[in-house]
């Protein structure tokens, strides 16, 4: 009979017990929201470029250009329009 146990993850960062979703490297225009995009995006199976237009949505006000911020976001989406097309 063997014993199966659940596995234990210990979070070896300079951030003690906080789990990685709860810390954020380099400012906080994540982690000051109700939800990170990446667990959001992870919840719900989004794919990469779904992932990365959120991403840059979310943040535009938050990283010193948001005109830069938000025409990566159109850019992600027309390229998930130009995907979606091709497929």
């Amino acid at each position: 009979m063997s014993d199966k146990t659940e596995p234990t993850y210990i979070f070896d960062n300079d951030f003690g017990d906080i789990p990685p979703s709860k810390h954020q490297i380099g400012g906080d225009h994540y982690t000051k929201l109700g939800i990170q995009p990446m667990e959001y995006s992870m919840a719900n199976d989004l794919n990469a470029l779904q992932h990365t237009a959120i991403k840059y949505i979310t943040r535009y006000k938050d990283k010193g250009n948001p005109l830069l911020d938000l025409a990566k976001a159109v850019h992600c989406i027309e390229m998930l329009i130009e995907h979606e097309v091709n497929k």
